[in-house]
């Protein structure tokens, strides 16, 4: 890659599938197509579906399969301009005030100014604001960062900020810079990978679309989850991890308030190859599903439902899986 190359211009669909594979995701020919379009034209990929779709998944994949620093800003009721760009080290600017080191230059926060030096002739302190007082949040760590490839900004569950922070990104997803007013306006030199994930819990607004690539992902169907169960549990045995897909398709099936995502399944795999570290191999009985099933439900009404019949509805579903093929 030249120096005045764009990062990923000469990135293929083969070649992004080929770095997927590498790090054990499982995409569709949908979901490579779409971020590999979002990488050469560097344009921002917005990312929506149910929890546990595997959504955040993608973006720490994206920084693995390049090498790259990820950068998450985790998003929340409340988040502020503020909290995702920058903050100023207000101890270590009074201390440098303090000791004479530093002043505040004209048009800081607040409207504060320097008080006149008892000498005419002294020398102006450099100001407070400056790179050395800052605090750099996660937007501008973004925009500033250094590397063969761009870092990879994960801005995760954007649906839950409020429609003011949707609406302070906007300048940043356009044109990858911020305005500051203290040092003027950032630019980064080179644009970051930006990722936004949202669980659809609000709608979000056309003007932040419109600046995005679109991709909607769904939970994975049995094939593909089962692949990603091989891929990241490799110690269980196939045909108990063709179990173990069958019974939480099943679970999926139930009106829970948080059906289990793929993460999930995951844990529920690495437990269940855990225990038969101790147990003798064999089908996956009702009884072990009973006493495992905190590693699916995390919601104490959805664990209160499965009842006897369900667990047995469930034992029956990990039953016929065995004759399913076992394809690795």
């Amino acid at each position: 890659m030249s120096d005045d190359e764009p990062a990923f211009a000469s990135l293929t669909e083969s070649g992004l599938r080929e770095r997927f594979e590498a790090d054990d995701y499982i995409a569709d020919d949908t979901t490579v197509t779409t971020v590999s379009l979002a990488l050469r034209l560097g344009r921002p990929l917005l990312v929506e579906g149910p929890p546990g779709s595997g959504k955040t998944e993608l973006g720490k994949t994206l920084a693995r399969s390049f090498d790259t620093e990820l950068i998450r800003l985790q998003c929340y009721e409340g988040l502020t301009a503020e909290n995702a760009l920058y903050e100023w080290n207000y101890t270590k600017q009074l201390l440098a005030v303090q000791a004479d080191e530093r002043g505040v230059a004209d048009g800081a926060p607040g409207g504060e100014t320097e008080e006149p030096s008892a000498s005419a002739e002294a020398p102006s302190a450099p100001s407070v604001f400056d790179d050395e007082f800052l605090l750099e949040r996660p937007l501008l760590r973004a925009l500033r960062a250094e590397g063969d490839y761009p870092p990879v900004l994960l801005v995760d569950e954007i649906d839950r900020a409020d429609e003011a922070f949707e609406a302070f990104l906007l300048e940043l997803l356009s044109d990858f810079q911020v305005s500051i007013p203290e040092l003027g306006t950032v630019r980064a030199d080179q644009p970051p990978v930006v990722v936004l994930t949202s669980n659809q819990t609000r709608g979000l607004s056309d003007a932040l679309k419109r600046r995005c690539l679109y991709l909607h992902v769904e939970p994975p169907d049995f094939e593909t989850e089962y692949q990603i169960v091989r891929r990241k549990v490799p110690e269980l045995d196939a045909a108990v991890a063709t179990e173990v897909c069958a019974v939480v398709g099943r679970l999926r099936e139930e009106s829970f308030l948080k059906q289990p995502g793929v993460a999930e399944t995951l844990d529920w795999a690495r437990a269940v190859a855990a225990l038969r570290l101790d147990d003798d191999p064999g089908s996956l009985a009702a009884a072990d599903i009973e006493r495992t099933i905190g590693c699916l439900l995390k919601e104490a009404t959805d664990v209160t439902n499965v009842d006897t019949d369900l667990l047995e509805q469930l034992e029956a579903a990990a039953a016929a899986a065995d004759e399913r093929p076992a394809d690795d």
